[in-house]
């Protein structure tokens, strides 16, 4: 039997994608690069072999955001969608666990860069909760 693949895309729906295969290396990313192509104190990745992933709508947009790797987004929208590091191309791709249409399949199992984790980001359990729905 053949296992579900993994959807997403970004979020005005201009870009869409697929992975199949299982999916490896899910983290929680605490680096400085991260949380500034973001805009959140940290971003969710999981990793495929790039052979298990396809645009399957439209096409992302791309630079060099280091010497060592280059990241695709929605030219619309600017969702983050993928991370590829230029030593691994070809062989897999980093994909934001968060872009997925269900990301609850793919949790975080480690956290890496911690050592740029935001101090605050270890008090955030004792914050106030508000249950709401998404803001548009």
């Amino acid at each position: 039997m053949t296992p579900v693949p993994l959807t997403g895309g970004c979020h005005c729906g201009a870009v869409r994608y697929e992975a199949r295969g299982e999916p490896f290396e899910a983290s929680l990313c605490h680096c400085a690069d991260c949380r500034r192509v973001s805009g959140a104190p940290a971003l969710a990745w999981f990793t495929v072999r790039t052979a298990d992933f396809a645009y399957v709508k439209g096409a992302p947009a791309s630079y060099a955001s280091s010497d060592r790797a280059r990241r695709e987004f929605c030219a619309n929208c600017g969702a983050q969608l993928t991370f590829v590091q230029h030593d691994l191309a070809g062989r897999q791709v980093d994909v934001t666990t968060a872009s997925l249409d269900d990301p609850e399949r793919v949790p975080p199992a480690e956290h890496i860069f911690t050592r740029s984790r935001l101090a605050w980001m270890s008090t955030l359990e004792t914050l106030p909760t508000r249950a709401g729905d998404v803001a548009a």
